[in-house]
């Protein structure tokens, strides 16, 4: 039984707009993926809001931006679609108690540091045997490994930062924003870094997935300008050792910041106005959308997300 009436008046259309609208930030775009109008797409938000009782999206520079609540939401709408498609097909649920099972990913260090532990332990407290491998994300979205399931799924940022992988699927997970980490002594007041401040200091740069590209020196050279980096690398905590004691600056996740940085040891500035925040985004095979035990686990992956989205 539903708990509220106003749930009375959602369909199944108005599920797949709000996961469509959660992964794609544009009302635009949902209007075409799903090959309905935008007005249509509108009067599902309107009906998604009232049964649920709170704004869901709201309109950002960065495009439609989900609420604590969506953001919580989000996997259980996708997982209320995936009961209603199994129905349909008659595929029986991978139980994982009955078989032992090994699942291979690629992700970044972000990934690792902030998601893979909590699922750990989530397999460990349930008492399920599986052993979980990680690959380190390299440059490229390993679009050949997750067609011929040497990966059950890879991680990567977004929005659309690794280029798109025609024939994949794809979900958000959690959206994040950048900050500026500094010694806990750093020089001057305690205020967000103006563009021309920000490129005139000394910058570490953390390589946790191998590029030549990343997102802050993308925007700004967007901006016409460019930062001098002093150091590169190779993990978060190491990047963090090197500006122990130095004025350099270190721009990271805010999540992986508030996972690793000690008040005692390090300062917060704001990075300058209008470095974009990004996505983390999952993407498996075609064919691994039609395995019970990927889409088994894509659902403990969207569950710890929206755990950790709530932080």
């Amino acid at each position: 039984m539903l708990i509220s009436n106003l749930l009375r008046k959602l369909d199944m259309q108005d599920l797949m707009v709000f996961v469509a609208v959660f992964e794609q930030r544009s009302v635009t775009q949902v209007s075409e993926a799903l090959c309905v109008s935008q007005s249509t797409v509108s009067y599902c938000l309107k009906k998604l809001r009232t049964s649920f009782e709170d704004e869901l999206f709201t309109v950002t520079r960065a495009g439609m931006s989900p609420t604590q609540k969506a953001i919580v939401m989000y996997g259980q709408v996708l997982g209320v679609l995936n009961t209603i498609n199994q129905c349909h097909s008659g595929i029986q649920p991978f139980d994982p108690h009955q078989e032992e099972i090994t699942f291979n990913l690629c992700a970044p260090e972000y990934f690792e540091l902030l998601i893979l532990p909590k699922l750990v332990k989530r397999f460990i407290g349930n008492r399920v045997p599986v052993v979980i491998n990680t690959t380190k994300f390299q440059r490229d979205i390993p679009v050949d490994a997750l067609r011929d399931d040497r990966f059950d799924l890879a991680v990567g940022f977004g929005p659309h930062f690794h280029g798109d992988a025609k024939g994949l699927q794809s979900r958000v997970l959690l959206t994040d924003e950048l900050v500026c980490v500094v010694d806990k002594h750093f020089p001057g007041p305690g205020q967000a870094f103006s563009l021309d401040a920000f490129v005139a200091g000394q910058h570490v740069f953390p390589t946790p997935w191998t590029s030549d590209t990343n997102m802050i020196d993308g925007w700004l050279a967007r901006q016409g300008s460019r930062r001098q980096i002093v150091a590169r690398a190779n993990s978060y905590v190491t990047a963090l050792a090197l500006v122990t004691g130095t004025d350099y600056i270190l721009t990271l996740p805010k999540r992986i910041q508030a996972l690793l940085c000690d008040d005692q040891r390090f300062g917060e500035r704001q990075p300058p106005p209008g470095l974009p925040g990004f996505t983390l985004e999952m993407m498996w095979s075609e064919k691994a959308s039609q395995d019970n035990r990927n889409t088994w686990l894509r659902q403990q992956v969207m569950d710890v997300c929206a755990e950790v989205g709530q932080r």
